[in-house]
Formats: structure tokens, sequence, C-alpha cells
């Protein structure tokens, strides 16, 4: 398939068997999240239809994150069907991002002039083991800090924030790293079920065309068959 699919499915029967589980515990949901779940119909909606719809009926008072999330078929305990990447948004995620770079030297100036919200050599990584210091949003490093950033895997890795050679946040160009994670790159990984879950979007600012547009910038990664991504490996 050369095109993403240009419907959502709300899945309104899993939401309302999702409600009745919940109500027999502590979690329950709140009145307002009933009622939208009630408004949804058991059918895929057109994006023309759904993003409307998520943006009349939003239910919290912040700006509310849209989701996608892609049944992609494959089977990640084999590593030719593993798919993992990052993408550049489209007009970003609506929302600015901190960026902490664990660099030295020079590198550490080019991140600063890059615009990243905290620099810092080993004292970054001594200040998150003593403190469990979370205040960023992405964490980027040189590869030569690695052996110090390495001792972070318990803190950062269960919160996506470990940086990883494969989704460009090991790495010598801290310029373009910083520059991309600021104009709203996302990270993805499929899970053990063979679905993509990613943030595409903000529904304070999130045309129709534009949602698409970033629904798009997913396509490629996602659908590629297991051959070609055995063949970029």
């Amino acid at each position: 398939m050369d095109e993403p699919p240009e419907t959502a499915d709300f899945g309104r029967r899993e939401a309302i068997d999702a409600l009745g589980r919940l109500d027999q515990g502590r979690n329950m949901p709140g009145k307002k999240y009933r009622n939208v779940a009630e408004l949804v119909e058991q059918r895929p909606y057109a994006l023309t239809e759904a993003i409307p719809f998520l943006q009349k009926n939003k239910i919290a008072k912040f700006d509310e994150t849209v989701e996608v999330h892609m049944n992609l078929g494959v089977d990640p305990r084999h590593a030719d069907q593993m798919v993992r990447g990052t993408v550049v948004l489209p007009h970003g995620l609506g929302k600015a991002k901190r960026v902490l770079v664990i660099a030295q030297g020079d590198k550490a100036k080019e991140a600063q002039d890059a615009g990243a919200d905290f620099v810092g050599g080993e004292e970054m990584v001594e200040k998150i083991q003593k403190e469990n210091w979370l205040d960023y949003d992405a964490v980027v490093s040189t590869p030569d800090m690695m052996r110090h950033v390495g001792k972070l895997g318990r803190v950062l890795g269960p919160r996506g924030l470990m940086p990883n050679p494969k989704t460009g946040t090991v790495t010598t160009d801290v310029v373009t790293a910083v520059n991309e994670i600021k104009a709203g790159k996302v990270e993805f990984r499929v899970d053990k079920g063979g679905v993509i879950h990613a943030p595409s979007a903000s529904s304070a600012l999130t045309p129709t065309s534009s949602m698409r547009m970033r629904r798009r910038s997913f396509w490629p990664s996602f659908a590629r068959s297991p051959r070609q991504r055995r063949a970029s490996t």
C-alpha cells in the first residue's frame, strides 16, 4: 500500500468495554469521557470527520495530543520485522520540547548555540543519578559521553529518554539532533502486538489538511516491507 488510509477508527465498542471494566475498579473515567464515548459510532471515520469531532468534543482543559495508532501486521520477535525509527512532523507537535544534551568541549558549545535547553557533561549524569532529575523531553549524547550516560539506563530507559544511535540521539552532529527535536521529531517503535503508537499533533492547532500531512509523514517508515527494512539495515 503506497498511501496511508484516509480513515480513523475510534473503536466505540472497545471504548465502552474498557469503561465497563474500569467501572469495577478505582480508576473510573469521568462523566465527560463517558458522554463523548457514547457519541462515537461503530464505524471508520474519514479524517475530515474525525478531526473536527476530536476538536469539538475535547474533555481536558489543556491542549490534548492526537495520536496515530497503526496495526502493521508484523511480528517484532523477528529482527527483520522490527519497525523503529524517527520522523520530523510538518509544523511540529504544537508544543515546545526541552532538550538535554550531554557533551563536552566544542560539542557542548554547539549544542548551546543550537538552542538546547540544558547542556553539560558528567555533572548532568550525576544530577540525574542523585536527584532523579527528569525536567526535559529528549536527551542527546555524543558518542564519547555514552560511557557515562550508560549508567542512566534504569532511569532514562523506561521513560523512552535513553539516547540511541538508531534514533539519532547518539551523534556527533548535535546541532542537527537538537534542531530536529525542536522541529517536532517523533520516535516510534512497534510494540509486541505489531502496533505502532505515536503522537502526531496537538488538538489546538490541527486543521484537517495539516493532520493529513502528519499522517503521511509516518507512512514511508510504517509501510516498508520486511524485505525493504532488512535491506536498509
